[in-house]
């Protein structure tokens, strides 16, 4: 069971923007690569462009079949050009399943990470309640080179969890267009926004 998606879940009350992502795609292979390219500055203002320098992965329903530990042949190319854009640390892969106290002696994590070559989060508490043990991995990796949330973009199929860690991080969230477009389509045709992790930083 997912407590934190839980009870994360009652905020939505009073910000339902936490679950807006601030970019969306079809598939995997749709992400734009680097992925700064997904926010273009075209709003004609001076603020800086958005500078993505880690990226974090889910899983199922992202590079995997659900319940497989493997990258889904069709995204191999992707995965592989979006490892070359993003080398070593600046690349983690967070899951609900592997790495998680549902991972019997983290079996899963060990044999994703050597299917993908992409390290596995280690998190007691899941999505989206991980955020400090996500921002750990980056600011404690210096070759990450990230200083700020801002710099990392999360990416994923569920609302409640992959994007709103991002929103509730700081960080930049990609959405894969799927179970949950009816929600967003929801909050957007109301005028809400999501909101812009530069904000606070600039």
């Amino acid at each position: 069971m997912n407590i934190s998606g839980t009870l994360n879940v009652f905020r939505l009350i009073w910000s339902p923007t936490l679950c807006l992502p601030q970019h969306t795609v079809s598939t995997f292979n749709q992400l734009p690569i680097p992925l700064n390219r997904a926010f273009p500055q075209n709003d004609g203002n001076q603020r800086k462009p958005v500078d993505i320098r880690a990226v974090v992965l889910d899983k199922d329903n992202c590079f995997a079949v659900p319940h497989e530990n493997e990258v889904y042949k069709p995204y191999e190319a992707k995965f592989q050009e979006l490892r070359r854009a993003y080398p070593g640390s600046k690349l983690l892969i967070v899951s609900n399943t592997a790495g998680t106290s549902s991972d019997k002696d983290l079996a899963e994590a060990a044999l994703v990470e050597k299917n993908t070559g992409v390290k596995v989060l280690v998190h007691t508490t899941k999505k989206p309640g991980c955020a400090s043990e996500v921002l750990k991995h980056f600011t404690s990796s210096p070759s990450s080179t990230v200083t700020h949330p801002s710099q990392i973009a999360i990416v994923g199929d569920r609302l409640f969890t992959d994007v709103m860690m991002a929103n509730l991080m700081g960080s930049y969230g990609i959405w894969f267009a799927k179970v949950e477009h009816r929600l967003a389509g929801f909050l957007l045709r109301r005028g809400y926004a999501a909101p812009d992790p530069r904000s606070q930083f600039e």
